[in-house]
């Protein structure tokens, strides 16, 4: 296993010849009006308490989310300062999503896309209540998909109805929703998420992997390396620099 050294906590991804697209914050126009103006103020407050029972900070210096495919869950984990390890805010139930094991490789596939992401979007005007925009395809993908129709507007979102995004409800968008934008405008230029197939500490589910990918070796190498900033996150609570290489590879510096 290649060495992984931090930057405190925050993800970096790095782009290879393409441009980084900023996150962009929520703003009140239209029917999202309602949602900003209304909704999420009662949400804002209901967080603040919850995250003080918890011995949180709020607004969190930082935030990182992941979620397991096969465990239909969603994690939030939050900063107190910068320098701190993550610390687990909350886990999120997925009522919804499509596909199987393995990266999303091209348009139509409903394929929830597996690896390392940022929010590249704050949209208060979607179909599914509220949504966060994933930055696929990323940098990797884009080498390793289709180069024609790799596919896009992949969103972690509301509602209970998925082709390749991930719908967590409305009630745990507005939270999730709220707590990144919190961090954003907190200082925290990219929320990162990142997407496995199942939690590999889990006997259960390793064993559902295993069974899914026994004939395919490059999902074999593919769970493997990412596996290695899982497992990473997991020993220290802090995030690894993650890159990628002419071939579309991810590696650890």
């Amino acid at each position: 296993m290649k060495k992984i050294t931090g930057t405190f906590g925050i993800f970096i991804l790095l782009v290879l010849n393409s441009v980084v697209i900023a996150q962009t914050s929520y703003t009140p126009p239209g029917k999202s009006g309602k949602i900003v103006a209304e909704i999420m103020p009662k949400v804002e407050d209901s967080l603040r308490k919850q995250f003080s029972a918890s011995q949180l900070n709020w607004p969190p210096a930082a935030v990182y989310i992941r979620s397991f495919k096969y465990e239909r869950q969603l994690e939030v984990w939050v900063k107190n300062d910068i320098k701190s390890p993550y610390k687990l805010f909350k886990m999120y139930k997925v009522c919804m999503q499509s596909g199987t094991t393995g990266p999303k490789r091209m348009e139509g596939d409903y394929q929830v896309p597996e690896g390392f992401y940022h929010i590249n979007d704050f949209n208060t005007n979607s179909m599914y209540h509220l949504s966060l925009g994933l930055n696929y395809p990323n940098s990797s993908d884009r080498i390793l998909s289709d180069s024609l129709r790799p596919g896009s507007a992949i969103y972690i979102h509301g509602n209970c109805v998925s082709v390749g995004c991930i719908a967590i409800g409305d009630p745990s968008i507005e939270e999730v929703f709220a707590i990144a934008n919190a961090a954003k405008n907190n200082g925290q230029d990219f929320v990162p998420i990142h997407v496995f197939p199942v939690k590999y500490a889990l006997s259960a589910s390793m064993e559902y992997l295993n069974n899914a990918i026994k004939d395919n070796d490059y999902l074999k190498e593919f769970n493997k390396t990412i596996r290695t900033a899982y497992e990473h996150f997991e020993l220290k609570k802090e995030l690894p620099f993650i890159m990628v290489n002419q071939r579309g590879q991810y590696y650890f510096n």
